[in-house]
Parts: C-alpha cells; sequence; structure tokens
C-alpha cells in the first residue's frame, strides 16, 4: 500500500470578456553535458526511457568511451605535460580559429587533429597540425582548424561528393615527436566529438568564384541526378483520424516547427504580427457543453496563455474564437450560429490580417447546413505557431466536449483553399459512420420497447429497421430496397427474442430500461458461450452483442470490437471493429480507451501510428487508474502478468477454498509475520486468485501490527485508518503506528507521516525532511511528493519551479510509482521550454506502463485465468483476447498459447493466423517472453509468417531467445546449423561466435549445443547432452580416416610404452628378488654364529 499527495489539475480559463490568464510558469534552464561517459552508458541501455536515437550516434558515443578510456585507463611512467581546448566547435565550420592551451614538462611536440570515420569501418585524418613545445609557463596558441568542404557544407555545383560522415573526433595531444600518436596517460590528451548532421541538412556554401564555363555546363547537364530535398508543406495536419472525446481534460497535444525552406520560413515569419491562415476541424457534439466553455481547438503559448488561434464551444452551442494581439491583449467574439447535436460538421477558422471569418458546415443525410460569422480587431493580431503547442479537444485547463473529433488541418501561411468551400465528409468519417450506427439503434431501441409496451411478442416493424443493428447501418447506403431487406432479414429470429426477453423482463420487474436489458442480454451471452465447445457460438452471438451494445453495455460494444478485430468466430471487419471502440470509449470505458491507445500507438492496416492521439487515450485511462487505487472495490483485481506457460507462478495461485490459502492462514494465526503480510495483501488488493475483500484484509494488518507487533503490518494498518478504508477512521492511532514502525526501520512510514504533517498539521518544513530522508533511502512516494511540492511552489519558500518537479517525478517513475510515471508522461507530452524537450514516444510509453496497472483490467485477466483452471478454454480465450486487443504483452501471448493447445479443436489456418498475430504483437514489448521468440522463429522457418522459409528472421528470433538464456533458442540454432542453413554475421556477432565463421559446421554446431547445455535448466539439459554428444559423433564420421590413423597411432604408442614399461620391470624384479634372498641368508648365518 502506498499513501502519496495529488497534484491539483485546476486553473482559471482564459476570459475577462474574454480573456483571463491561467497560471504562469517561472523555468530555470538547465545544462546538460551530452558527452559524460556515464550518461552515454545510460542513454544506450535504457532506450524505453531516453528514447530513440540514430544508430549513428550511438557509434560516436561509443568511439568516445572507447577513446576516453584508452586515453584514462592505459598509463606510462611519467607525463609529458598538460593540453586543452579553451572554444572547441560543437560542429565542423569552416577555417574555425580554436584556442589550444599547453604545457609541457619536457621538449615535446603539440598535435592538433581532426578525425573522421565512416559507416564503411574506415577512418581519414583530415586535419593534422604540430609544433615544439618548450618547458615553461602554461601558453595559449590560436589553431585555424580548416575542415573540409564535404564535411561542413551541402553538395553543389563545386562540392560534388557531401560525404555521409559516422563520426568526427577534434583531439589535440603532447609527443615526443612528430610521429607520435596520441598520449596514453591522463593529461597528456584531449578528445570532442563533433556533431556531424546529414549532407542534405548542412548549409550551403556563399562561393566567392563564379563556375567555368565547361563547370556550369556539366552542372546543368548533372542538375536532374543530384539529390534534391523533399518538397515541404505549408498545410499540416493537426488530426488525421477519429478522436472519441469523453468531455474531461484530455485532449491531442501538437506542436509545430519553423519550416526547413527558407522560402516558407521567410513568410512565416513575416506574417507573426499580420497573420494569413486557415484552420478546418470536424466535430460531431454529442451532449451541449456542460461548462461555460469547452474546448474545439486551443493554443497554448509557454506561460499558459491562449493565444491564437483559440476555439471554445459555449454552453449555449455557440463559437468562441479568441486571438492575442501584437500589443499583450486578448481580443475574442461569438459566432451568430449554433453547432447542432448528432451531426458531423466542419468548423473552419480564417484569419487575414485583421478579418476573421468562422464558418459551420454540417451535413445530416443529404442535408447541408451551412452559416458564415464574420468579425474586424480593432488591433492586429499575432500568431507565432512554433511557440507553444496545440491541444484538439480538452486540455489542462478546460474540457473538451462530449462527442467526437474528425480531422483537422491548419493552413500555416494561406487561407482556405477554394476547393475546401465544397462540403465532403471526409473518408475515414465515411467508413465509419457513427451517425448511421446511432440512427439505426434508435430505431431498434424505439420498436423494441413499443414491443414490449404492447406485451406483443410480435415485433411491428418500420420498413428499414427490420434488421440488426450494424446489417442494417450497412444495408442502408446499398441499391437493395428495405422492403426487400425486410423480406430477407424475415426470418432472423434476434429481435424477436430480444423483444420476447424485454417484455418478460417488464412483466417481471414492471417498466424497464435500455441499459438494464443491455446488462441481462450481455450476461445471457456469455453464459451461451461459456457453454459451447466450439468458436461457431460466437457467430450466432454476435447480433445479440451488438444489440446489448446498442442498449448501452459497454462491455458488449468492447467485445464486439475485440472479435471484428481478431476475427474469430466472425469476419475481420477492421471498420465495423473501430467503430465499436470509439462508441465505448466516448462513454469512458477503460479497456476500450486502452484498445485505442494502443491501436494508435503501434497502428495496424487502417490506421497509422499518431503518438500524440495514443497518448490522449492513454493518460485519460492512466488518471482513472491513480483514482482507481485509492477506491478499491470488489470489481477490481491486482493486475498480474502470470504467462499459461509459467508453471510455478501458476502452482502459486489459489483461492479462498484452496489448501494454500488454508496454510498461509494457519501460519498467520500461528504468529508468522510474513503468512499476516502476506494474507492481508492477497484480501486487500485481490491477488494471486483471491477475491478482494477488505474488511478481512483489514483485520489482518491489525493482527499484524498489534500482536507481531510487524512493521510492515503497523504500516499497512495505518495507512487504512488515516484513510477509513475497511475501518472507522482514526488518524491519532495511525501516527503512533507510523512511529513504532519507523522505529524499526520502515521507510514507507517516514513518507507516510509527512504526509501527515504536511495534511493535518499543516508543518511543510517537518513534511519535506521526512520525505527527504525517505528519498534518500530510495522511497518512490517520497520522490513523487517532493515534486509536487515543486511544482506548486511550496517547498519551504521557494519558487515553483518545474524542472527540479520533473526531476524527482523521473525518479519516482524509475522507482515504479503510478502517479511519478503520469506526471513524468504528462511532462515529456508538453515539454518545459528551454529545458525539457518534448518527447512523445516516452511519454506514450509511461502512459501504457500506468494504464495497464488498472484494477478493471486485473479483472478481466483474472477472469480469463479463472477459466482456463475450470478448463473452459473458450471463455479463457475470450477474456484474454479482451486484454489483448488492449495492448497488454502477457494476455496476447496467453491468447497465442490457447490457440497452440487447442489446435485440434480448431480450424488448422484459424490456428496459424492466431499465432502468427498475437505471437508477434507479444514479442513487440519492451521485454518479449522467450518462449514467444522462439515460436515466432518456427512460424518464419516453417513457411506459415510469409509463404516462404525465412531463415534469417528465424536466426534473428533465436538468438534473442538464447541471449535471454532460453536453451531452446540455442538448441534451434543448432538445428538451423545442422540443417544446413548458414547463420547471419550479425546473428554470430551478437552470441560471440564470429569467430567460429571460417570454421567447420562441426565446431559452430558442437559450441551451439554447449551453450544449450550450460543454460542450467534441469529440462533442456538432456536434450542439449544428447545432441551434443550426436555432434561429437558426426564429427568423427567425418573424419573417420584421420580418427583411424589417430586410433591406431595412439593404440601403437601405448602398446610399446607397455611393453617396454614391463621389460624394465621384468628385467629389475629379479634382481631385487636375489638381493633380498642374499640379505636374508647373511642374517640368518649371523644368529647361527652368535
Amino acid at each position: 500500500m502506498r499513501i502519496w499527495r495529488n497534484q491539483p489539475n485546476t486553473a482559471t480559463i482564459c476570459a475577462t470578456v474574454h480573456h483571463e490568464r491561467s497560471k504562469k510558469l517561472n523555468f530555470n534552464q538547465i545544462q546538460v553535458a551530452l558527452f559524460n561517459p556515464n550518461l552515454l552508458v545510460i542513454v544506450g541501455f535504457r532506450r524505453g526511457m531516453m528514447g530513440d536515437l540514430p544508430k549513428s550516434f550511438f557509434r560516436l558515443c561509443l568511439h568516445v568511451i572507447i577513446s576516453m578510456s584508452l586515453t584514462g585507463c592505459l598509463s606510462r611512467s611519467s607525463s609529458t605535460g598538460n593540453v586543452a581546448f579553451l572554444d572547441a566547435p560543437g560542429e565542423p565550420v569552416s577555417n574555425c580559429p580554436l584556442r589550444v592551451k599547453y604545457s609541457c614538462f619536457q621538449s615535446s611536440v603539440v598535435h592538433v587533429q581532426v578525425l573522421v570515420s565512416f559507416d564503411t569501418g574506415s577512418t581519414s585524418v583530415v586535419f593534422h597540425k604540430y609544433w615544439t613545445c618548450e618547458p615553461g609557463h602554461t601558453r595559449t596558441r590560436v589553431v585555424t582548424v580548416s575542415f573540409p568542404d564535404w564535411l561542413v557544407y551541402r553538395p553543389d555545383w563545386i562540392i560534388r561528393g557531401s560525404d555521409w560522415v559516422l563520426s568526427c573526433l577534434l583531439r589535440a595531444w603532447i609527443g615526443p615527436d612528430e610521429s607520435t600518436g596520441p598520449g596514453r596517460f591522463l593529461g597528456t590528451s584531449v578528445t570532442v566529438p563533433l556533431d556531424i548532421h546529414s549532407p542534405l541538412s548542412r548549409p550551403f556554401k556563399q562561393h566567392q568564384l563564379c563556375a567555368k564555363w565547361d563547370t556550369d555546363l556539366l552542372r546543368r547537364v548533372r542538375s536532374d541526378d543530384m539529390p534534391q530535398c523533399l518538397e515541404e508543406n505549408e498545410v499540416a495536419s493537426l488530426l488525421s483520424t477519429m478522436y472519441a472525446s469523453t468531455g474531461e481534460r484530455y485532449g491531442i497535444i501538437k506542436t509545430l516547427q519553423p519550416f526547413i525552406n527558407e522560402v516558407l520560413e521567410g513568410l512565416r515569419i513575416k506574417s507573426i504580427y499580420y497573420p494569413w491562415f486557415a484552420v478546418s476541424l470536424w466535430v460531431l457534439v454529442e451532449k451541449p457543453c456542460s461548462n461555460h466553455l469547452c474546448g474545439l481547438l486551443l493554443h497554448i503559448d509557454s506561460e499558459n496563455n491562449y493565444v491564437t488561434p483559440t476555439m471554445f464551444l459555449t454552453d449555449t452551442g455557440k463559437i468562441h474564437v479568441q486571438v492575442h494581439g501584437d500589443a499583450g491583449h486578448s481580443s475574442a467574439f461569438l459566432s451568430s450560429f449554433k453547432v447542432p447535436l448528432h451531426q458531423w460538421c466542419r468548423i473552419s477558422l480564417e484569419i487575414l490580417g485583421r478579418v476573421a471569418k468562422v464558418s459551420i458546415a454540417c451535413m445530416e443525410g443529404q442535408q447541408k447546413f451551412v452559416s458564415t460569422a464574420e468579425h474586424v480587431f480593432g488591433k492586429n493580431v499575432m500568431l507565432d505557431d512554433t511557440h507553444g503547442y496545440f491541444v484538439i479537444g480538452g486540455g489542462k485547463f478546460i474540457r473538451g466536449i462530449e462527442g467526437y473529433y474528425g480531422p483537422a488541418t491548419y493552413y500555416r501561411i494561406q487561407g482556405l483553399p477554394a476547393d475546401k468551400v465544397e462540403i465532403h465528409l471526409p473518408p475515414v468519417i465515411s467508413k465509419v459512420n457513427i451517425t448511421g450506427w446511432f440512427q439505426s439503434c434508435e430505431n431498434f431501441k424505439s420498436e423494441l420497447f413499443l414491443s414490449a409496451i404492447d406485451h406483443s411478442l410480435t415485433v411491428k416493424r418500420p420498413s428499414d429497421s427490420c434488421l440488426d443493428t450494424y446489417t442494417e447501418l450497412q444495408l442502408n447506403h446499398s441499391t437493395v430496397n428495405s422492403t426487400e431487406q425486410c423480406m430477407f432479414f424475415e426470418t432472423n429470429p434476434y429481435r424477436r427474442q430480444v423483444a420476447q426477453l424485454t417484455k418478460l423482463l417488464s412483466q417481471k420487474y414492471g417498466r424497464v430500461n435500455a441499459s438494464a436489458v443491455g446488462r441481462i442480454l450481455y450476461a445471457l451471452v456469455l453464459r451461451k458461450i461459456s457453454t459451447a465447445h466450439s468458436l461457431d457460438v460466437i457467430t450466432r452471438m454476435m447480433p445479440f452483442l451488438l444489440q446489448s451494445g446498442c442498449l448501452g453495455d459497454n462491455r458488449a460494444l468492447h467485445l464486439s470490437s475485440v472479435l471484428y478485430s481478431s476475427g474469430f468466430g466472425v469476419r475481420r471487419q477492421p471498420y465495423k471493429a473501430w467503430l465499436l471502440s470509439l462508441l465505448a470509449a466516448q462513454k469512458d470505458w477503460r479497456l476500450t480507451l486502452l484498445r485505442l491507445g494502443h491501436m494508435h500507438h503501434v497502428g495496424d492496416l487502417e490506421v497509422t501510428p499518431d503518438r500524440d492521439l495514443s497518448y490522449a487515450y492513454y493518460v485519460n485511462i492512466a488518471r482513472q487508474t491513480s483514482m482507481d487505487q485509492k477506491n478499491p472495490s470488489p470489481q477490481q483485481t491486482f493486475v498480474e502478468l502470470i504467462r499459461l506457460n509459467d508453471e510455478e507462478t501458476l502452482k502459486a495461485q489459489t483461492n479462498e477454498n484452496d489448501d494454500l490459502f488454508h496454510w498461509l492462514k494457519l501460519q498467520a494465526r500461528s504468529g508468522v509475520a510474513e503468512a499476516e503480510q502476506a494474507m492481508g495483501r492477497m484480501l486487500f488488493w485481490g491477488q494471486q486468485g483471491v477475491s478482494p475483500d477488505i474488511q478481512t484484509a483489514v483485520k489482518h494488518y491489525e493482527r499484524g501490527a498489534t500482536t507481531l507487533r510487524d512493521p510492515v503490518s503497523m504500516y499497512d494498518y495505518a495507512i487504512v485508518l488515516l484513510t477509513g478504508q475497511g475501518v472507522t477512521k482514526d488518524v491519532q492511532r495511525a501516527v503512533t503506528f507510523l512511529k513504532k514502525a519507523i522505529e524499526q526501520g520502515s521507510v514507507p512510514a517516514i513518507t507516510a507521516l509527512g504526509w501527515y504533517y504536511e495534511q493535518y498539521e499543516k508543518d511543510y518544513e517537518k513534511a519535506v525532511h521526512l520525505w527527504e530522508e525517505a528519498d534518500a533511502k530510495g522511497h518512490p512516494d517520497a520522490a513523487m511528493n517532493l515534486g509536487v511540492f515543486y511544482s506548486q511552489g511550496l517547498y519551504l519558500g521557494q519558487p515553483a519551479d518545474q524542472f527540479k518537479a520533473y526531476k524527482y517525478y523521473l525518479k519516482s517513475a524509475q522507482r515504479g510509482h503510478l502517479n511519478g510515471g503520469i506526471e513524468l508522461a504528462d511532462i515529456w507530452i508538453h515539454g518545459i521550454p528551454g529545458q525539457v524537450a518534448r518527447r512523445p514516444a516516452d511519454a506514450v510509453l509511461w502512459g501504457k506502463w500506468a494504464s495497464e496497472q488498472n484494477g478493471y483490467l486485473g479483472t478481466v485477466l483474472r477472469n480469463g485465468l479463472n477459466a482456463y483452471f475450470r478448463g473452459d478454454w473458450i471463455m479463457s480465450l475470450i477474456y484474454y483476447l479482451s486484454a489483448a486487443e488492449s495492448g497488454f504483452e502477457a494476455a496476447q501471448f496467453n491468447v497465442a498459447y490457447l490457440c497452440e493447445l487447442n489446435s485440434v479443436s480448431l480450424d488448422p489456418a484459424l490456428v496459424t493466423q492466431c499465432m502468427l498475430r498475437y505471437y508477434n504483437m507479444s514479442i513487440q514489448a519492451q521485454d518479449p517472453a522467450p518462449y514467444a521468440l522462439v515460436r515466432m522463429g518456427d512460424l518464419f522457418y516453417g513457411e506459415q509468417a510469409l509463404g516462404r522459409k525465412e531463415v534469417s528472421d528465424a536466426a534473428e528470433l533465436y538468438k534473442q531467445a538464447a541471449l535471454k538464456n532460453e536453451p531452446q533458442g540455442w538448441y534451434n540454432l543448432g538445428l538451423l546449423v545442422q540443417s544446413g542453413e548458414s547463420l547471419p554475421f550479425s546473428v554470430l556477432s551478437e552470441l560471440n561466435l564470429l569467430h567460429l565463421h571460417l570454421t567447420d559446421r562441426q565446431t559452430l554446431l558442437r559450441t551451439l549445443y554447449q551453450r544449450c547445455r550450460e543454460t542450467n535448466s534441469t529440462d533442456a539439459y538432456l536434450p542439449c547432452t544428447l545432441a551434443l554428444f550426436s555432434a561429437h559423433l558426426q564429427s568423427l564420421q567425418l573424419h573417420q580416416d584421420t580418427a583411424i590413423k589417430l586410433i591406431a597411432t595412439v593404440s601403437a604408442a601405448v602398446g610399446t610404452l607397455t611393453f617396454v614399461f614391463g621389460l624394465i620391470k621384468w628385467r629389475t624384479t629379479p634382481l631385487h628378488q636375489t638381493s633380498q634372498s642374499q640379505t636374508s641368508a647373511s642374517s640368518q648365518t649371523q644368529e647361527e654364529e652368535s
């Protein structure tokens, strides 16, 4: 259990008549030493945290680290001097003056050199200058470093070849003579890596000469062959698809960069104080704005002011347009028209100088509605679209609409094109057809409840609503008339059965609403599927699922979407699946938000990846997850990553009737503190198959705290006393237990006590002192609380500092704190001007990580595992499928594994498709399961993936499994070699086996099987040993003649040596015996004489 301080999410909306300022944030700048070797190592190995960097950057980092290591780690007996650069450039520039500071202890030579390396592996010295240095005081010398033009400028008619360069190093050293290389001890050499741009990203050189006639002729002839920059579009797409908005403070965040083209950028800069632009946005409003204003399109600057252009929807349905003037004042106006409900409308804003025109064009069927309003501002309007960020929907300080956003286009330096005057629905809106669903669904509900009121089993259908909901939606646009449709579907019993169910419910309970019927219908569908023995039942149940979704059950919408997306039991229909997901997401259904976030993160055949849109969905469920954890309920279960092939984890699962649970309970009663902790944890969070029972969990906490005096139980019990979860709130008693736990070394108790001082005593100084102590000991909650204090300016009288708050959020997130990850993602999606750049890719990963801890997702996963334990593989597949399509890696693995286990009961083509789709999804995770890597490798090698054998892809996957110490990976690589395949160089290199490439195949084979045996896997030891033995036998067979000669030679040698040793022994034994007999005889004679 954890406790932390909440980050408030309140601010003031921009309006005085039409303008108010929201909170301003002050930021401090920071400089980061990019070439610290330790930092480079972190960047290289924490890719998910630090972002996707180019390969050339990693190679440059490696080159620098090796250079520094060779320079600083090796040593000689003495140093010859010191050298340093005072003003080294950051990148190659032409004729760069460089100040070199140096001193010598003996007569030496100072060298300055520029070294470049290419991706071919070769290196070249492009500049080298040296001079003598005599012992004495430190000196400074200015050296003009001449970088070649092909390294500094882009290619043109004189610079024929501007080369691609992997890295560039500026270095200096002191040596005894002109031919000595860099020194091998500290101080005598310095190396500075320079940033290298691609050839077409470098500046043009302003040549001070005219071309010869033959050079100019060649330039003209070859002009078509010279590399050209891509055309740059002055039209920016802010949203190319659709976004389901729940009416909360979440939206799609976009930023714009300056034009690369000098002409376009010049036009943009000139229009900052006299803008000439237009913006177009499609919206479908489901409900009127519940606040005074709701966000449509927001432009927010670095000081959190709303600037040009900003559009709101008012509670009366009008459009509020707000702009920022060059004098620092804002102006606004209202449209004369209103935005209608349940219709797709295109809202366009065009500002040409001081004249603004806002227009709306709506479509309902074949009817169109168009209206326009104009306004002339009294002052100049200012627009810098590269300053701040744009938001489609709700933002930090305002809610979005309840409905849907469609494609949004921003014309940066031009007005609305003439072809945009015509009204046409964008293709994506037409294909998904949300309005068609609404119309058909309303018809279905009206006839359904009309039949229930009339108590008639025969539903009286209008001519255009005789079909199941989605089929009717599609056929409304076909050439078949409605009468033929009704005659064709008259035998379809689905609607009559739902009408009968509604009639029975109304007779039993009186008047029933649509949502109640939908819930019961969904439960009946699941019951029917659970009693089936094949996936054919899904085809029969799909119309009922659609009707349940139409009646308001979001679970049915999500399950229908998942089935249409995966193709289990029904034909795969991506747009239909997308429609159903949008409907459920707009109602704030958690798993569907997760699914859409995943879909827009990775993309599919119909949707291109959009990280900003993905984050908008992820941040919604992530913040709900934070609130859900503070309010646990029986509907939530702790999310556990359990793969169905993990026997050890499966054995650890239990329930209230299981022997393991009763044994733990007995141990707890016997006074075992660890058992009390386990019982409390399982019952409070619903872990390891135990249903949540907070009251019983609190009893275990109390017994562990009072009877056993266990510091962990003391802390847990104090938290529930502080929050009043499952027990009457008692703050003073909680503080007593926290202090006792601290006395026994509990770090979480230190953080909780600080929270008490901050919340109840308002003693911020004491709270900060305790949090700093806990943070120094690595507690994530403490770092989170300190971040909130810095963010709000409550840190011991210091002003708000968002960058310091960011560092604490980063630390908290890396320690596994949920809210720390959410706040870190929020900073990375917005950025901190001048201090933290936007990192949408990393923000999405943290949002996904936080979202996947949601308790409702945990319940779905637990239901899937329980169904698996019961032997109900179809229901287990359904539950895991719901989580798999939402992007949860373990569920994706389990779906593929269930298909593999039940291959006899499923169609072979479906099994292959299932394994290929979901094992492939699974291995895209940051830490994929080795088993999934092996099975995907098998699919590639067995031709199931691409229809042909892909040895290189299979070897790559086997290699990844082998690097995770999976014996099957090593074994399968051995099988590839044994079957005559050649392993790619990259595979051998990463396995540290490149030296075996030129050896015979048997040596490589024996090495692979030897590695397989060395994985210390009990199950794999015998197969790997037998394979290794077989490899040795094959080697003997291949070298039979040599082996026979060797054995004969060894046998002869052994025989000869045996004969020689035998002869020597035979010759020495009689002599030894004679000597002994003579000695004994002499002794006997002496005895007789005596």
